[in-house]
């Protein structure tokens, strides 16, 4: 029960962390919660695409029970919710993720033919941009992180200042998908491909007790063998629709063969074997789950919450309403376990105080 007062590690670590000035720095250290002081706590919220929706409604039933967080550190879609809810604007991201049909996640795609990514991600960062123009990770309430990898070294980047939306943005770049962002003349790319859920960020802001949230299922690439899932058939499928209203509205000169081939690269055949979105989705999935895993037994959190969405696809952002009820069913359960956690801390912090 001591590993919540074990000292957070520093920032600029073996892995190569960094602030968000991309220099070297370390970290506060995490001190004992005194007498009388209520321990704090972090929340990681961790990567998982579409299925992040899963913690806007972990978030209502916190906010229900009274349990606010201290400090907040997230990647991918994790940074993406927890940097809105810091800014206090939880509910305009509920909003934006109810409105979201497949038509609209289709409009928000802009098909890119250069850089680094299939879509340019333009839209998304433009509309971010304007929901949090003014606000800065530095001015939140709540001390926050997000996560980001530099993708020409793979060192681990946290973004904990500058404009809140360029940081979000940054790291929910999922590679291959969106084009990567320049910060401070780095490009960064999605932080799950070193820290997919940041129980280690928490612990280095201060937190004495870390709450994770883990919203891919710890079931889905267990064993040797791999099933056949939904994520890279919808997926393709929503990227070859994609493809095609673009040649269709002459964006492609009208050519018809540079878009069925472009289709049949991108759609899993019965036997061609896999298209290449569902190789390049599947295989970060893979790497994501192995490096969470890794992570999280080297510094396990104290509270870990599993959300089990394996009926969910990486782009089904379309079914939020579903996906932030299960996140309300998984906090009410485990609730008790968190406000355990948080009682035991003080009476050990006390005693150890007296001591």
């Amino acid at each position: 029960m001591m590993s919540f007062m074990r000292k957070a590690q520093s920032m600029w670590n073996d892995e190569s962390g960094a602030a968000a000035s991309l220099a070297p720095a370390r970290a506060p250290v995490a001190t004992p919660a005194g007498p009388g002081r209520r321990p704090k706590i972090g929340l990681a919220l961790g990567a998982g695409a579409a299925r992040g929706w899963c913690h806007i409604g972990i978030l209502r039933e916190f906010e229900a029970a009274g349990l606010k967080p201290d400090i907040i550190a997230g990647t991918s879609i994790g940074a993406l919710v927890g940097g809105c809810y810091a800014a206090g604007e939880l509910d305009a991201v509920e909003r934006f993720s109810l409105s979201l049909s497949r038509r609209r996640v289709l409009s928000l795609l802009d098909l890119s033919f250069s850089g680094g990514g299939i879509f340019s991600g333009v839209r998304l960062r433009e509309m971010l941009e304007a929901a949090l123009i003014g606000k800065t990770v530095e001015g939140l309430s709540i001390p926050f992180a997000a996560v980001a990898t530099e993708i020409s070294t793979g060192h681990e980047i946290w973004l904990r200042s500058g404009p809140l939306a360029r940081a979000l943005n940054a790291s929910y770049a999922l590679p291959g998908l969106l084009e990567p962002l320049n910060v401070d003349g780095r490009w960064l790319f999605d932080g799950a491909l070193v820290n997919p859920i940041p129980v280690s960020v928490c612990r280095a802001l201060g937190a004495d007790i870390v709450i994770a949230v883990n919203v891919v299922s710890d079931s889905m690439f267990r064993g040797t063998v791999i099933g056949d899932r939904n994520i890279g058939d919808e997926t393709t499928d929503v990227l070859a629709k994609k493809v095609e209203d673009v040649a269709g509205r002459g964006w492609l000169g009208g050519v018809a063969s540079p878009t069925a081939l472009i289709k049949r690269r991108l759609r899993r055949g019965a036997h061609d074997g896999p298209g290449v979105a569902s190789v390049m989705l599947d295989a970060f999935s893979i790497t994501q789950d192995r490096i969470a895993r890794s992570r999280l037994a080297g510094d396990p959190p104290d509270v870990l919450i599993n959300a089990r969405l394996e009926k969910f696809g990486l782009f089904d952002f379309h079914r939020a309403a579903e996906m932030i009820e299960i996140g309300r069913e998984i906090a009410r359960r485990r609730l008790p376990d968190i406000l355990e956690h948080a009682s035991m801390s003080k009476a050990v912090e006390r005693s150890v105080t007296t001591a």
